[in-house]
């Protein structure tokens, strides 16, 4: 595996899931995979589990790990092609990427949306240059439209709760006080579709994802009739993905209240887990009572994280190794 951005990189997901239990009973049988290895781990935004969560991966399987924070510290990069670089930007990332590249032998990149200009953003341009120009193996830490080691931590953690052969999983909006952008519940959406659950978005309207990651799943606009029998609830807030209205992309147009979750809204399910990947807002996405009940599951999620992101950097090593 040379790249990971999608669920499709990792083949077969069945397989990849009975990795990830494997990893999860020995984080350290793989450590031998790594020795002599640099992870360069690349930040244009700010983490708290991913750094945390893929360093401790790395390290699990035996590698070094240099971690950069693009904005604290190094020169300040420029992305666009075409420019006079003439303002506060020292460097080009078209230089600055392959001189990344002769110091590690793989990359984990994090860049979030701009979400001003949405050809742009779902272009990955960000990210696209590094896996054009690195010559190294690269992952995605959460790009402009996906966060795969999050959906793929999501869906193992859905396997070790669920009491049904076929759960029903709704992704939910909920509202928010900034503008966020849709990777989260894109590859949520995208992983969904790719696992063997019954599979719901449900939002305001005018907030549909972009179809290539809606795939196959219901949408349903009545917030109480998609939770109906739900035994996972996912809370995400997206800013508009700009799918009906190219001109509403990456603004605030519901602030909806009735759609935060609260013990109402989990009445209505089949007594379900409730899961956000965080940070989260708390009394705007969802109230204090049902994320510090029993059913939530956000901190053994979070605790995932290291588990699929070991199972990436497990064979990307594999690849480079042979």
């Amino acid at each position: 595996m040379h790249t990971f951005i999608n669920v499709e990189d990792l083949g077969p997901l069945d397989k990849a899931m009975a990795e990830a239990f494997e990893i999860k009973n020995d984080r350290f049988k793989y450590q031998h995979l790594g020795k002599n290895k640099t992870l360069m781990m690349i930040f244009f935004n700010n983490s708290l589990r991913t750094r945390l969560s893929t360093q401790k991966a790395a390290m699990n399987l035996g590698m070094n790990v240099i971690v950069l924070d693009v904005n604290a510290g190094a020169w300040k990069l420029e992305t666009e092609r075409g420019v006079i670089m003439d303002g506060d930007k020292s460097e080009h990332l078209l230089e600055a990427i392959p001189v990344m590249g002769c110091y590690c032998d793989l990359i984990g990149v994090r860049s979030f949306a701009g979400l001003t200009d949405r050809e742009y953003d779902y272009a990955e341009t960000v990210l696209q240059q590094f896996i054009k120009y690195s010559g190294k193996p690269v992952f995605a830490m959460e790009t402009a439209t996906v966060h795969p080691l999050q959906a793929f931590a999501d869906l193992i953690t859905i396997e070790e709760y669920k009491t049904l052969n076929r759960p029903k999983v709704v992704l939910t909006w909920a509202p928010h006080c900034r503008a966020l952008p849709q990777a989260v519940p894109n590859s949520f959406a995208q992983w969904m579709n790719a696992a063997d659950v019954d599979f719901v978005i449900t939002h305001p309207e005018g907030y549909e994802l972009d179809p290539k990651f809606v795939g196959n799943a219901r949408v349903e606009y009545d917030q109480k009739k998609a939770f109906e029998g739900a035994d996972f609830i996912y809370a995400k807030n997206w800013s508009n993905p700009g799918v009906t209205n190219p001109a509403d992309y990456g603004k605030i147009t519901s602030k909806d209240m009735s759609w935060t979750v609260d013990t109402e809204h989990m009445s209505w399910t089949n007594n379900a887990k409730f899961m956000h990947c965080l940070p989260v807002r708390r009394g705007l996405i969802v109230t204090d009572d049902v994320i510090e009940s029993p059913n939530s599951i956000v901190i053994p999620e979070a605790a995932n994280r290291e588990i699929s992101c070991s199972v990436v950097i497990k064979r990307m090593l594999e690849a480079l190794n042979k």
